[in-house]
């Protein structure tokens, strides 16, 4: 459930699972220095990208879920914007270049400490190609997606409001979070 921290990064003396005066959780606490070693949710963001209607996916070329269809996303970085993280993660993965549009979906996944957020985004043109974690890189219709090889459970939720919201004409935000399984 915690991430396993051994070794103070202040002080380098041995740290134990412990509930900090005044904390209601519990924290890794140095034994030599009383540094409190806090551990956080990861932020994943990327974007939807969309082309006269149709969505941009990529075919995943790294676990977990090789093979599988996905948004382009991972990881924020350090020192990085929601909005850097989602162009740098579209570029990385399928060496597209978009404009963002609204914050799109935002759902929390406490089963793995995550914390998942996709732009709606539309592409500046069609020079597109997988990068190093894509095996290929394509544009879907609505009705073309592959709805049975799609790799998360928060990209198909939020390609499945798209789906809606295309329908109704009315975008809408998203947020919610995903229940431990």
């Amino acid at each position: 459930m915690y991430s396993t921290i051994r070794y103070c990064s202040a002080c380098g003396q041995p740290v134990t699972l412990s509930v900090p005066p005044g904390d209601h959780r519990p924290r890794h606490v140095c034994l030599g220095c009383g540094t409190v070693h806090y551990s956080n949710p990861k932020l994943i963001v990327g974007a939807l990208p969309q082309w006269q209607g149709r969505v941009l996916l990529c075919r995943r070329a790294i676990e977990p879920q090789f093979g599988k269809w996905t948004l382009p996303a991972g990881f924020m970085e350090d020192r990085e914007t929601l909005a850097e993280a989602a162009r740098r993660e579209t570029l990385e993965e399928a060496g597209a270049r978009l404009e963002l549009e609204e914050l799109y979906t935002v759902f929390s996944v406490p089963r793995i400490s995550q914390v998942h957020v996709i732009y709606r985004a539309r592409l500046l043109d069609l020079d597109f190609a997988p990068g190093e974690e894509s095996l290929e890189v394509a544009l879907f219709d609505l009705d073309e997606i592959p709805w049975t090889e799609i790799a998360f459970h928060t990209v198909r939720l939020t390609l499945e409001h798209y789906r809606a919201d295309r329908q109704s004409g009315q975008w809408r935000s998203l947020v919610g979070e995903i229940p431990p399984i």
